[in-house]
């Protein structure tokens, strides 16, 4: 059986406290866009070994037992039995982007397997395993726009609909560490809340809706902050970097016409 994890963006992120478990409360948007990985899991044929991964396209770093397919994997089976299984995934959001690549990779693994053999785990068990994985990975079971709190794994359903507008992703070769990230940011709380600002048209968003990590990152990254201005003299109604960055987004009316030698995806959002 195979699936097609997607990235997500987040509009708008306020990093309000620090928490005392070392993590931080957030308030932002998830809203999915359909840049896409590929992910294919099937039976294996022999017992051992119990998971074997192969990965194509972009490269992934680092030893099979830390990737968050793997780790998913071991939740599972400490809950129900599982096969042995070749796990294919062909790599194509980049890492280190603030699109949420891997996390999405791992939630995607946990529907597609819950399917696949018949686990019959409803979506809160669902959630329940994808939030042990990370921040971000329950979100992507749900894989509708949420207003996310707390360590961003808290959701409220919000009503908003872009459909009618065009989004440009540009990833500009930056590999953002999300701990650097927040360790270089300052929690405070905002003055306006997220779906307040989220009403107003996407053209005034310009002036008002915010990501935290952007002055920190631009500090250390100016060529993301030249990313963002250049979506901007593109005609972009609103852009703004995803997550702990890198990847900056533009929304526009018409599809636009991007040159770059930079990673990047133009689609219609849903």
């Amino acid at each position: 059986m195979i699936c097609f994890p997607n990235a997500k963006i987040n509009l708008g992120l306020h990093v309000t406290e620090k928490r005392a478990d070392g993590f931080h409360n957030i308030e932002t948007v998830f809203y999915p866009v359909g840049w896409n990985d590929a992910l294919e899991v099937i039976e294996a044929k022999s017992p051992e070994p119990e998971f074997n991964l192969h990965v194509s396209g972009l490269p992934v770093t680092g030893n099979t037992t830390d990737n968050l397919l793997y780790k998913a994997f071991t939740l599972i089976r400490q809950i129900k039995p599982l096969p042995a299984m070749d796990v294919y995934l062909h790599k194509v959001l980049p890492m280190g982007a603030g699109l949420g690549g891997g996390s999405s990779d791992a939630a995607f693994f946990i529907n597609l397997v819950n399917e696949q053999f018949d686990l019959n785990f409803p979506e809160e068990e669902r959630l329940q395993i994808a939030r042990q994985l990370g921040s971000d990975c329950a979100f992507f079971i749900k894989n509708k726009p949420v207003l996310a709190t707390q360590k961003g794994d808290v959701f409220e359903e919000i009503n908003l609909n872009l459909a009618h507008l065009f989004i440009a992703i540009i990833y500009p070769n930056v590999h953002s560490n999300t701990k650097e990230a927040y360790s270089l940011v300052k929690p405070q709380r905002p003055s306006h809340s997220l779906p307040d600002i989220l009403t107003q048209p996407v053209s005034t968003w310009k002036h008002e809706l915010v990501n935290d990590f952007e002055k920190s990152i631009f500090s250390v990254y100016p060529v993301v902050e030249k990313t963002k201005n250049d979506l901007y003299d593109l005609g972009a109604l609103y852009a703004c970097m995803s997550g702990s960055g890198s990847a900056v987004f533009g929304l526009f009316e018409h599809r636009p016409v991007i040159e770059t030698s930079f990673p990047h995806w133009i689609g219609k959002l849903t």
